[in-house]
């Protein structure tokens, strides 16, 4: 029990530099006692004392401001950060290492009760602000679901989804950066440079002009070349740009490559 608790902690303290030690978490991390409190109505839940487990679960949400239904299945170092109106569903997984910050939603959309109507998240899934996942269906290993998302299909292993309806931008190793790296590196928000479609945009535009730019001024060095050769002289406006001036490094750099 004591073990768990240190390892809750400690994951919150990895996670979130705003955390200054193991007693500030434990008095101030709302998160944290909605973890603390799932366990006895998650217990209760499964051993056929459901009013009860109902009633710790409804207590949990008045103190916390965030609803995890005691049916619902939350592994270890699960980190509720800020949090206020998370709402984890009846058969919803949330497996180990997942971060999930506030306004989420893990829901269904079947009315048939006994069904699978609410999503399994993998390990180190980072759900960020606002977004819903909505479904019985899986999100893979260290995947990112982006802020205000609304998931409504499967998510690879690795993967980002990211609008509205979510669109899925697979990783590009096929697996997430997160937990393919020796020392598995946490993202907060779920945001890195690799996957952010405005970043990849941007960096595709200035690559584009880049090598345009190259181009037009390898075609007017040509033109000078055989207007030398023909003895035609003016061929070439003074203001040809026969020098590459474009600084698409920097501008990547600027960007965030």
């Amino acid at each position: 029990m004591f073990s768990r608790l240190r390892s809750d902690i400690q994951c919150i303290l990895d996670r979130d530099p705003a955390a200054r030690s193991t007693w500030e978490v434990l008095t101030c991390y709302p998160g944290l006692h909605a973890v603390i409190l799932h366990r006895p109505a998650h217990w209760c839940w499964t051993h056929g004392l459901k009013w009860m487990g109902r009633f710790i679960s409804h207590l949990a949400r008045w103190a916390t401001g965030i609803e995890i239904h005691p049916g619902a299945v939350v592994g270890e170092r699960v980190f509720f950060d800020h949090a206020m109106g998370v709402v984890v569903g009846e058969t919803a997984v949330i497996g180990d290492g997942c971060t999930i910050y506030q306004g989420v939603t893990l829901g269904g959309t079947s009315l048939y009760k006994g069904a699978k109507r609410h999503p399994t998240l993998g390990k180190d899934v980072v759900v960020s602000a606002g977004a819903k996942v909505l479904g019985g269906f899986e999100v893979g290993d260290g995947a990112k679901i982006g802020s205000n998302a609304v998931v409504i299909k499967p998510v690879p292993a690795g993967a980002t989804a990211v609008g509205i309806p979510a669109r899925i931008i697979p990783s590009k190793k096929g697996e997430s950066a997160d937990v393919t790296e020796a020392s598995p590196k946490f993202t907060a928000y779920g945001i890195t440079q690799e996957d952010d479609p405005v970043s990849q945009a941007l960096r595709g535009l200035i690559d584009s002009a880049s090598g345009q730019e190259h181009q037009i001024a390898l075609l007017w060095k040509a033109i000078e070349t055989l207007s030398a050769q023909q003895h035609t002289p003016g061929c070439v406006p003074g203001d040809a740009a026969r020098q590459e001036h474009f600084e698409a490094d920097k501008l990547n750099e600027l960007v965030g490559k």
